[in-house]
Parts: C-alpha cells; structure tokens; sequence
C-alpha cells in the first residue's frame, strides 16, 4: 500500500470511530459519559485560566490606579489576559485594562479587542462567509 493510501485509511478510520460524538436521543448514557470526560479535560485548563487571573490582578490593579504609561508592560498584561479571556474573571480583568489602555493608545486597544473577537467571539454564525 503506497503512503498517501495509508495515510488516507488511517484519516477514514480515525474521523469514521473516534471523533463521532454520540448522538443524544439514541444515546443518552453514552453522551452524558461524554460531557462528564470533557469535563474532566477542561477541569485543568479552568484552573490554569484562574491562576493567571490570579496573577495578573494585582498587576491590572497597579496599572489602574497609579495610571501607568508603560506601554510595553500593559501589553505584556493584555497578552496574559487575552489568552484567559474565556472566563469572566479574565474578562474582567481583560476589558479594565483595555478601557484604561485606549486613553493611552486607541490603535492597541482596538487592537487587542479585535484579537478577543476573533478568539473568543461566539456570536459568528458558522457559515456566514467571515471565516
């Protein structure tokens, strides 16, 4: 069998049996089986999330309020941030410093807020042609 024949059985068997997700209504054992393993998998990086959160407040908080113009250490800050942004103690922390930041300077601001919509946005239609 050539190479690209086996590469290509090898791509049929793995999207054909393991990424079928169980179907609810046939199913719902083995689905509830499935939620209860992605959330064992999602468990640590939720935790990881908080922990940078966790970290970065007290830096958000300095930012703030002694009013910095660092421009180089708020977008350190924004860059942390922007990765855990998917939880609302990220996003919090998140928009704070952008509002503070687009004082300093809009085009980074707009910046990181296009870069949030674009990772972590769910109000894209899939589909709707902006992909």
């Amino acid at each position: 069998m050539s190479l690209n024949r086996c590469r290509h059985a090898r791509m049929e068997d793995v999207t054909q049996s393991n990424l079928e997700t169980p179907d609810m209504e046939t199913e719902p054992d083995s689905y509830d089986a499935f939620l209860e393993g992605m959330k064992d998998l999602i468990a640590p990086l939720h935790s990881l999330h908080l922990q940078v959160d966790q970290a970065c407040a007290p830096e958000v908080q300095r930012i703030l309020h002694s009013r910095s113009r660092d421009v180089q250490q708020i977008e350190r800050t924004l860059d942390l941030l922007l990765d855990s942004a998917c939880i609302p103690e990220g996003l919090a922390l998140f928009k704070a410093l952008c509002r503070d930041c687009y004082d300093l300077n809009p085009e980074v601001a707009l910046g990181y807020v296009s870069a949030y919509r674009e990772i972590w946005d769910q109000e894209k239609e899939v589909g709707d042609g902006n992909q």
